[in-house]
C-alpha cells in the first residue's frame, strides 16, 4: 500500500508542476499579445510575404486574430514589395521589419521586445 501512496503522491506533484508550467506559459503568451496590441502602431510592423508561404499565412492569421496592426507586403504580387524585400537581403519569408529592425521568421515575443523599447 505504501508504494501506491508514493506513486499517487508523485503523480499529484507531477500534475501540479505540469499544470503550473502550462499556466505560466499561457500567462506569458497573453502578456506578449497585450504588449503587441498596446504598443503596435499602424506602420510599426511590415511583414514581407509570398502567396504560397504557409508560415506567412500562420503569421497573418495570428496577427489578425489578435487585431495587431501591420502592413503586409506580398513579394509575389507587388514589384515594389519585391524590390524592398530584395534590399533587405533576407533569406526567406515571412520577414518582418519592426520599427526599422529586420526579423526573419515570425516570433511574437521578439516583436513585442522591439515595440516596448
Amino acid at each position: 500500500m505504501s508504494r501506491v501512496r508514493r506513486f499517487l503522491s508523485l503523480a499529484v506533484i507531477a500534475g501540479v508542476l505540469l499544470g503550473g508550467a502550462a499556466l505560466a506559459r499561457w500567462w506569458s503568451e497573453r502578456e506578449i499579445e497585450r504588449a503587441l496590441v498596446r504598443h503596435a502602431g499602424p506602420h510599426d510592423i511590415v511583414m514581407f510575404t509570398t502567396t504560397d508561404c504557409p508560415y506567412c499565412a500562420e503569421a497573418r492569421s495570428w496577427l489578425d486574430a489578435r487585431q495587431v496592426p501591420y502592413t503586409e507586403c506580398n513579394t509575389s504580387t507587388s514589384a515594389a514589395c519585391r524590390t524592398s524585400y530584395e534590399r533587405l537581403r533576407a533569406p526567406g519569408v515571412p520577414t518582418l521589419v519592426v520599427r526599422g529592425e529586420r526579423q526573419v521568421g515570425f516570433d511574437p515575443e521578439r516583436i513585442a521586445r522591439v515595440l516596448q523599447r
